[in-house]
């Protein structure tokens, strides 16, 4: 019989009108920390997004809460056991928009949205034919792990998409694109944007890679590597078979290696994948000129 962790996770996020977002957010923070919750929310008139960590009863008591709201009543919560908090603080902070996309057109995913696949059906349609697979995160989340032929944006910031689409894609407009993400929020508006584009045959992978992950009739096949998150554990696993793979390489050798740590300059801090022997040979820092500048003082 599996134990049960003493504490869990929440990822989520739900586009539904909120009437003052601003007034909400500063009830909301004070509700988290008097809850004892920790994490990261935005919101804004588009809606809610949000990942925190507490103990079972905190974030049952969070989930009731929320699902209370007539708002956020149908809103799906991913949930991850977890050993102890994935955050150091609780901030709920008021936001234009719930992923930076700096687009003029109007997105709401309520409204033009790709295709939702479930994970079977997104598995079924990753092996067929003739079928475009983009990776709707940065380069350094696909760097640490991928679906298999996907294709690497060269971005490193969600805002570049629609220039790097543009400039990038446009030969494939009358191709079956499967777009995936994190937890499914920047696919929502990604695919939107890619239809008023023109692309004809758009779908994203519904509750993105953590809920992929955790299908049980899938189990995470044809992800390779692991999966970028952004809390402390900095990076889950996805498949849960044995035809894993690691993809991504060490920052100084080159070597296989899936983690990233962040160099032990505190003035640079570049978050970067790096092996065990390597980080122990390098002491943490990412580059010669980073562990001379601290070694001079």
């Amino acid at each position: 019989m599996t134990k049960q962790l003493p504490y869990q996770i929440l990822l989520y996020y739900k586009f539904v009108p909120i009437p003052d977002p601003e007034a909400f957010q500063s009830e909301h923070l004070q509700y988290c920390k008097d809850l004892g919750l920790k994490g990261r929310i935005l919101v804004a008139s588009e809606g809610i997004n949000g990942t925190v960590s507490g103990t079972v009863e905190q974030t049952e008591e969070y989930m009731r809460h929320m699902k209370a709201n007539p708002l956020f009543a149908d809103m799906v919560f991913k949930i991850d056991p977890s050993e102890g908090h994935a955050f150091r603080k609780m901030f709920v902070r008021h936001r234009k928009e719930l992923v930076t996309f700096r687009v003029d057109e109007e997105l709401d995913p309520n409204i033009i949205s790709g295709k939702r696949l479930s994970p079977k059906e997104f598995y079924e349609t990753l092996q067929q034919d003739d079928v475009i697979v983009l990776d709707g995160r940065t380069d350094y989340e696909y760097d640490l792990g991928h679906f298999r032929n996907a294709i690497r944006p060269d971005v490193d910031s969600f805002r570049e998409f629609p220039e790097w689409i543009r400039e990038n894609m446009s030969q494939y407009k009358d191709k079956t694109i499967l777009t995936y993400c994190t937890g499914g929020i920047r696919c929502e508006k990604l695919t939107g944007f890619m239809l008023k584009e023109g692309f004809k045959d758009v779908a994203q992978l519904e509750g993105g890679i953590v809920t992929y992950g955790k299908d049980p009739e899938v189990q995470g096949r044809l992800f390779d590597g692991k999966c970028y998150v952004f809390d402390e554990r900095i990076s889950v696993q996805i498949n849960r078979t044995d035809e894993d793979i690691v993809v991504g390489k060490c920052h100084h050798c080159g070597k296989p290696a899936d983690r990233y740590i962040n160099c032990a300059n505190d003035a640079c801090h570049l978050q970067h994948i790096c092996c065990d022997q390597c980080e122990e040979l390098h002491h943490g820092f990412c580059s010669e000129t980073c562990e001379e500048t601290v070694a001079a003082g």
